[in-house]
């Protein structure tokens, strides 16, 4: 018989610590069970998180005035207080208000849009006609390295000859009608997508062409659906290059004779000293061609041939 001693504490423990477990075990047990409706109560957080993309969706619009409209707003301050503080003539340069409010009522009696109309029909015709011509030519140009070679001179000489310094002799020989306008357009247009519709031709991967062969298209087929598809963002690059020319040498053949256009327009009124109409005419005439430039990134974005990363 073991006597009472020491060694007996541990056992009086452990029964204590069974007891006090069990009592802790059944307090646990009389816990209410918690439900999956109160789980998913428990779960849900406090407020809505927006994703990161979200967040970045919403800042967008920010981000893009910030980006695109810093340097704007900046030359619109400095053209507004310039003149303000006699930094520079008031007469020859009126402030940016002045200009905004003239080009305002002009807009809305329907002068400047009717000017701007003329332009914009004579730079569009010129453009599509010399886009119907260079593409075709560059396409034939580009199959033979013997005629490229041939006319590479001819194309040379003709693209470094500035189109205004043809300007006398288009009049010379066509008037100073629509006729003389439009092909001057042309002219000027026609070098800028002849010669990236050539550089893009050539850059076609020859294995897309033999594999084009090996499947037993025509040579027309190839072309259509393999060369052109292929050099088409090089050729869309021109053609907005072309844009930007058209409309230079437009202004200047307007201001020649013209009886309506935005190059009459501001020789007119510089000549009749209405500088702030002069100004407004201006102001149209980059108003057009930044639309039109916006608008053919965005039909080159839509068709796949211009990256999202080009600006507008």
């Amino acid at each position: 018989m073991v006597p009472p001693g020491p060694t007996s504490a541990p056992f009086r423990a452990s029964s204590n610590c069974a007891s006090s477990c069990a009592e802790c075990c059944t307090t646990v047990v009389a816990m209410p069970m918690a439900t999956s409706e109160s789980v998913r109560t428990m779960a849900r957080p406090a407020g809505r998180i927006a994703s990161p993309r979200a967040a970045r969706g919403a800042a967008y619009p920010a981000v893009v005035a910030l980006k695109y409209g810093t340097m704007p707003a900046l030359l619109i301050l400095i053209w507004e207080i310039a003149p303000r503080l006699n930094l520079v003539s008031p007469v020859f340069f009126p402030p940016f208000s002045v200009v905004a409010h003239t080009a305002w009522s002009l807009l809305l009696s329907g002068v400047l849009p009717r000017h701007a109309m003329a332009s914009v029909g004579r730079a569009g015709a010129g453009l599509m006609l010399a886009t119907a011509l260079a593409v075709p030519l560059g396409v034939g140009i580009s199959a033979s390295r013997l005629l490229s070679d041939m006319l590479s001179p001819v194309l040379e000489a003709f693209r470094n000859t500035s189109p205004l310094a043809l300007l006398p002799a288009f009049t010379l020989v066509l008037g100073i009608g629509e006729v003389s306008k439009v092909t001057m357009v042309v002219y000027a247009t026609f070098w800028p997508i002849l010669l990236n519709t050539i550089a893009g031709v050539r850059g076609v991967d020859r294995v897309l062409v033999k594999a084009g062969r090996a499947m037993g298209l025509s040579r027309v087929q190839l072309v259509t659906r393999i060369v052109l598809p292929a050099a088409m963002p090089t050729i869309f690059t021109g053609i907005r290059l072309a844009m930007s020319a058209a409309f230079l040498v437009l202004i200047a053949a307007e201001m020649n004779g013209a009886r309506a256009g935005l190059g009459f327009f501001v020789n007119s009124a510089q000549a009749n000293f209405q500088i702030p109409e002069m100004y407004s005419g201006i102001l149209a005439l980059s108003a057009v061609g930044l639309f039109f430039n916006g608008a053919l990134v965005l039909l080159g974005r839509r068709i796949g041939v211009l990256r999202k990363s080009v600006a507008p």
